[in-house]
């Protein structure tokens, strides 16, 4: 059974009020494909000034529910929609409404990057006006008054292209939240609903903190927030209620100020996943494996990185923003180039001031990016063309590529790897973040590796397919591959690592072992590795 629904809480502008009707009640939503049902009557209830999450596995029905408040999709007869209290014919329209409006921040958040930041603004207007004739000047103010109230420092001249993942992030909230506005009557209807769905996933924790407050602004101005994200530190950070979904039905609505991670996880995956999730945090065997000595880069965010792995070890390495962490896989793959310093594999020498991806493929490395839609594949491309990406000479005879044998190899490829649904034909970018993942590991380990290079393995999928990107690593490692995790999740590193190695100021200052891998200990080394290094230099001076 599911658990019943907590009371409505105080949100960050001002908390809900039983006594009145919520913002938003959706009740008996149900929707199916092709006889599969997607969603199986689904009530959701978004109180007025909350910030309410949406947690689910990929397949839960998150999408699904999403795409009905979009007007995307109809439900099935017998679904039903209110706004304060006002029924609302299904399929949704928002523009039929008055005074009230829904307004979407999506993954990929739908912004220009060729586009100014004032264009991207004016964007909604633009494609919405009939024979309207913009004044810039005033277009320009409001702008520029827009993002001071939400208290987001952007360059309106900047080109979208030029900005970082955590400005343009903020910018697609912005824009969002000022449709929101201008929806708006003195009705009331309200100031209505921002949905942001999975906007986090490739931030740093400073970005995070940063959009956190933005969405308090956001809620304070009379806006409601639906959050849907996998990470739930996030949500417990963030939210005020939560409802989980779980293969189309309603898990649970909790009060995300009381309950516990570990709850949330029994109720997303309808079991407890400690021991999957769970490392032994072994020791490091005898055998040295790899050897990385004095790698810097002309930069100066490593300099003079020195460490080692030893066969069959899972090392993480982590440390403050700018410590250069993040850098240490591409570095070594000659993905982004060092200035300096060797990397010694089985014996067998290199220098990185050299190193490319066509040595490190010779090397025998493997390197699964953080951004894996930008760096790890081809998205218009199929699920068999990105798998068998690494292994494609295998399937020619002569100049004839042999295909069907190909699409055979690449389904059975998908079942190991349990890639969900394990259909080779599919376009790589219809599939979700979590089996996206899976996809790119599985065209790096089908063949031996020595060396596999991770950053941030498992950013942006759901718990269930965390568990299982953790047990294809582990494997790897049992089978005497190397493994060097960069992750600033610093739980991440506690249920994977053997090892892990903290840098400060582009040096490793920290080594921590087997029960010694704890997040909080990780988290506070990190911190402490800082000032411990200041005070050194401050003793040479």
């Amino acid at each position: 059974m599911p658990d019943t629904a907590a009371p409505p809480v105080p949100g960050p502008g001002g908390g809900s009020d039983s006594s009145r009707s919520p913002q938003l009640e959706a009740r008996h939503l149900s929707k199916s494909f092709g006889g599969a049902k997607a969603l199986d009557d689904v009530d959701l209830r978004v109180e007025k000034g909350e910030v309410h999450s949406l947690l689910g596995e990929n397949g839960s029905g998150k999408s699904t529910l999403i795409k009905i408040l979009a007007g995307f999709h109809a439900p099935e007869p017998g679904g039903e929609l209110s706004i304060n209290g006002r029924p609302v014919q299904l399929p949704l329209k928002p523009g039929e409404f008055r005074g009230f409006r829904m307004s979407f921040v999506h993954q990929h958040l739908a912004l220009m990057p060729t586009l100014t930041v004032l264009e991207n603004l004016l964007l909604p207007k633009l494609s919405t006006a009939r024979g309207m004739r913009l004044s810039w000047g005033a277009e320009r103010r409001r702008a520029r008054q827009t993002l001071a109230d939400f208290e987001v420092d952007l360059d309106l001249n900047a080109q979208v292209g030029s900005l970082s993942q955590i400005e343009r992030a903020l910018l697609a909230i912005v824009r969002a939240a000022t449709e929101l506005d201008e929806g708006g009557d003195g009705e009331e209807w309200g100031a209505g609903l921002l949905i942001l769905d999975e906007p986090t996933v490739f931030l740093s924790e400073e970005g995070l903190q940063r959009l956190f407050r933005l969405v308090e602004t956001v809620v304070a101005r009379g806006a409601s927030v639906i959050f849907v994200s996998h990470d739930l530190d996030e949500v417990l950070a963030v939210s005020d209620r939560a409802t989980i979904l779980r293969d189309g039905k309603v898990a649970g609505v909790v009060n995300s100020k009381e309950t516990s991670k570990l709850r949330l996880v029994e109720l997303i995956v309808g079991h407890e996943l400690e021991a999957a999730m769970a490392s032994d945090n072994r020791a490091p065997t005898a055998e040295r494996m790899v050897e990385v000595g004095g790698l810097r880069t002309d930069n100066g965010v490593t300099d003079g990185v020195d460490f080692s792995l030893h066969r069959g070890e899972i090392v993480g390495i982590t440390g403050l923003v700018g410590s250069g962490f993040d850098e240490i896989p591409y570095l070594l793959y000659g993905a982004w180039p060092g200035t300096e310093g060797t990397l010694s594999i089985d014996d067998q020498d290199w220098q990185l001031a050299d190193m490319t991806p066509a040595k490190g493929l010779e090397a025998g490395m493997a390197l699964i990016p953080a951004n894996r839609q930008r760096d790890g594949s081809i998205a218009s491309l199929s699920v068999a063309d990105n798998v068998t990406m690494q292994v494609l000479g295998d399937y020619f005879r002569g100049l004839r590529l042999r295909s069907g044998e190909m699409s055979r190899q690449a389904a059975q490829t998908l079942r190991d790897f349990d890639v969900r649904p394990p259909r080779p034909d599919l376009r790589y970018s219809s599939l979700s973040g979590g089996n996206q993942q899976k996809v790119v590991l599985a065209k790096w380990l089908q063949q031996p590796r020595k060396l596999l290079l991770l950053h941030e393995p498992t950013q942006g999928v759901d718990v269930g397919a965390r568990a299982q990107i953790f047990e294809l690593i582990r494997a790897e490692a049992k089978g005497g591959t190397a493994a060097l995790c960069a992750s600033s999740d610093h739980e991440q590193l506690e249920l994977l690592c053997d090892r892990v190695l903290i840098l400060a100021h582009g040096r490793v200052v920290k080594e921590l072992v087997g029960d010694e891998v704890k997040a909080r200990r990780i988290t506070q080394e990190s911190l402490s590795a800082v000032s411990g290094i200041g005070e050194k230099e401050e003793d040479r001076g």
